[in-house]
This record gives C-alpha cells, structure tokens and sequence, in this order.
C-alpha cells in the first residue's frame, strides 16, 4: 500500500494539519498528543488506503489525517458505478467512525494523488477518546458530518439539478469536508469526478455548467472551474 516505510511526523505535516479549522481550534495538548503517536504512510496514486468491509487493528483500522495529495471517498453502486461522497484535501482528519462504532467500513478511501497520511492505531485513538477536550472535539466533528449529510439528503429528495450542481460548487469552493470559512474561485477538479459526486451522467452536468457559464457565473475550462461570482452562484443554489 506505501510507496516506502512509514516515517515520523514533522514540522511540515504539522502546519498542514494545523491550516485545517477543526485541528486548529483543538487545545494545543491534543494537538501535539494526537500528532505524537501518529506514523506518516506515503502512498501512491490510486492506492486504497482501506476498502468497504475492512475492520481490524491494522492501517485499515486507523484514525487518519490527510497531510498531502487528495483523498476520494467512494461507494460502488448496484450497477457498478462508482459515487463519490467526499473529497478530503490536506489538513482533514478521517475514520473515526468505525473506531467510535467498533463497525467495518462503510465506503472506500483512495489517494486521487500521492498522498502522505498520518495514521493514529485504534489503541492509540482510544487512549485520546479518554481526555475529555479531545472526545469533546469528536463530538464536534461528527455533528459536522451529520449536518453535511442531512444536506445531502436535502439536496437529493428536494432540490432540483441546477441547484444541487451550483451547491457542490460552494461546498467544493469551502474544500468540500473542509469547509473553509474562505472561498476559493477556482475548482480544479474534473467533471467527470463531480458527476460521481452528484449521482449523474458527465453529459448532464456538463449541460447545468454551461447554462451557468451562459449567464457569466462561472468559466469551465479543461479540469477546473473558475467562479466569477459567489453571489450569483449562491442564487442558484436557493
């Protein structure tokens, strides 16, 4: 799974968590507790870094924050398509979900580049779940995962096309899970990817991106997207 053996943290990876707003608002005990015990795997372009249905104390049983490259969370539909839930940039912390629950994996995780991941054993997370700033922070990471999937939801059974596109776009403008309070104009991601995000055909988002590209909200350009107006794109998502 690595491109070489794991190695320890260093001040780098550590700016790159700390540029992330959950780990940054964490007290600076946690952080260095959580940075203590965690190794940095590199691994490849296309690499699973776990699969659906992985369980165990290993890697594939960890708790991971992104330092470098991208991380896609995908499930495979019946027919065999792939749908993307997430993209995770640098900064994210990841996984705790099956370690909370004691439960298998519920989709799978792929480095989109290379990537270095800090990985956090079970052991070592359930001694951090013991101190109470740092099991408070969880608790404040997961109402975050709730609320974006009561979103999804929302998008999915009340939304039409338009607006679910327009609000993929300002979530993905934010770093997607990350959320930045800061927008980014330009999405360097190709459509083929925010189709697998959306549920659709590339051929139909393309259809939505022009008509916004019509009304000047937004450029689409080979694998980017450059936003020229936040506010009108914000009207398009209702």
């Amino acid at each position: 799974m690595a491109l070489r053996a794991p190695t320890h943290v260093t001040a780098a990876h550590r700016d790159a968590m700390e540029a992330n707003p959950w780990f940054a608002a964490l007290p600076r005990a946690q952080r260095d507790a959580l940075l203590s015990v965690a190794e940095v795997h590199h691994l490849a372009r296309g690499t699973m870094l776990y699969r659906q249905g992985d369980g165990g104390d290993g890697i594939s049983g960890g708790f991971y924050g992104l330092a470098s490259g991208f991380i896609k969370v995908s499930t495979l539909r019946q027919d065999g398509r792939e749908a993307i839930l997430a993209l995770l940039e640098p900064g994210n912390w990841f996984g705790e979900i099956a370690l909370i629950d004691g439960s298998l994996r519920s989709h799978d995780a792929t480095a989109l580049a290379d990537a270095e991941v800090l990985v956090v054993t079970r052991a070592a997370f359930d001694r951090q779940m013991r101190e109470l700033a740092f099991a408070q922070a969880m608790a404040l990471l997961l109402a975050h995962r709730v609320r974006g999937l009561y979103d999804l939801m929302e998008n999915a059974t009340l939304r039409d096309l338009r607006s679910r596109v327009a609000r993929r776009l300002l979530a993905l403008a934010r770093g997607d899970v990350t959320q930045s309070p800061q927008m980014r104009r330009e999405i360097a991601l190709p459509q083929e990817a925010i189709a697998m995000m959306l549920g659709v055909t590339r051929q139909t988002l393309s259809k939505e991106l022009h008509a916004l590209a019509a009304q000047g909200v937004l450029t689409v350009g080979y694998g980017r997207i450059e936003i020229h107006s936040f506010e009108a794109l914000q009207a398009a998502a209702g």
